[in-house]
Order: structure tokens, then sequence, then C-alpha cells
């Protein structure tokens, strides 16, 4: 098994503790794209039936990632079970969580980015077999020169995002470095994934421009 996912009864004692609790002036039923960002500043806080009615918003969003994303990936537990894994980190990590200008569907897809990321890798890892003959030693370490150019290359590259506006930023950022869909990206950023997809080549164009002065 590749993930450590904690048994679902995690998530159910949870809900069982929140269900009954009194609902939060602060938002309303149902939760939405819309109020999201309202609902998870009430979790933040503490209010036990914003948690509750946040993480069953998310849960079907995260499944349908997650198996998008994980359903040729073999061995892995189950997509479920990483999408499970997703709510958990979210829900531990709402104690520290500020808006700071983003979408919450942002930072949840991000966790989720991360979560999928370290099953490949670990899939990668475990795709390895045993030979015959021992292999020759690939060389990983980088030479001074290799590790100054890379520095230069994050940098320019750092460089050149910062010449976009931030919602460009933030959507090529999740459609080319987290590999997001158009439609996820869409939630995320709370627009349509035409939307998306033109500020993806506004962005692209830009970046293409500078780069040519």
């Amino acid at each position: 098994m590749l993930c450590t996912v904690e048994p679902e009864p995690a998530l159910a004692d949870l809900e069982a503790e929140l269900v009954n609790q009194p609902i939060s002036p602060a938002w309303s039923r149902p939760v939405t794209r819309g109020n999201v960002d309202a609902v998870a500043a009430a979790a933040a806080v503490g209010d036990p039936v914003a948690t509750h009615e946040l993480l069953t918003y998310l849960r079907p969003i995260m499944v349908r990632y997650c198996r998008s994303k994980l359903g040729r990936v073999r061995p892995v537990s189950s997509p479920d079970d990483v999408a499970q894994e997703v709510c958990l980190a979210v829900y531990r990590a709402l104690p520290t969580y500020r808006h700071l200008g983003r979408p919450f569907l942002s930072f949840v897809f991000g966790v989720a980015a991360h979560k999928v990321a370290d099953v490949h890798r670990a899939a990668a890892r475990d795709r390895s077999r045993p030979t015959a003959e021992m292999p020759d030693p690939l060389g990983f370490e980088e030479s001074p020169e290799q590790i100054a150019l890379r520095r230069e290359l994050v940098e320019r590259t750092g460089g050149l995002l910062r010449t976009l506006l931030p919602r460009q930023r933030e959507i090529l950022i999740m459609r080319v470095v987290l590999g997001m869909s158009a439609q996820e990206t869409a939630e995320a950023v709370g627009t349509t994934p035409d939307a998306v997809r033109v500020a993806q080549h506004r962005a692209l164009s830009r970046l293409r421009r500078t780069v040519r002065h």
C-alpha cells in the first residue's frame, strides 16, 4: 500500500460529533462554490457545523479529482482512500488556514496535487525490478556549475512569473505545475473552464513577449 490512509471511521466519528451542533450565523447552507470561502473561514475559527459541511462538500470533489489523476496508477490502495487522506489533511490544516486573497479551493487542490504526486512517486519506486547484473550507477551528484545553473533557472522562472497578473500566475501554476485540468482550475478560482484557457493563453503569450525582450 502506497499511502498511509487513516480508516474511514475517523471521518465518520468526526461527522457524528459535528452534525448536531448549532449552525453558525456567518454562513448558510448549502455549501457552494460561491460561499465555500465563508464556510472555510467559519471552520477555521472552530465552527463545528461549518467543518462538517465543508468536508461533506469537498469529499466528492476530491474523489473525482483523485480518480481522474490515479485511475491508471498501480498499485495504489484506491483513489478514494487518497481523497480521504486529502480531506483529513485539509481538516488538520483548518486551524492555521488563512485566506490571504486566494480561493479556499485553490488551497485544497494544492493539497490534493501534493498527495497525488506522492502516490505517483511511490508507484515509480515500486516499478523497480531486480536484474541479473548490477546496472551502472547513475551520477546524481550535481557539480557546482550545475547547481549554479539550476538556481539561476529557478530565479529567472520566478522573475518571469512575477511579470504576470496575480490571476494569470495562479492559473498558470495550477495548469502547468500542478497538472490540474481546466475544469479543476475553474472550480478552484471561481470561473469557467473557457476563461481558464483564455487566461492561460494570455499568460503564456505575455511570458513569450517578456522572454523575447
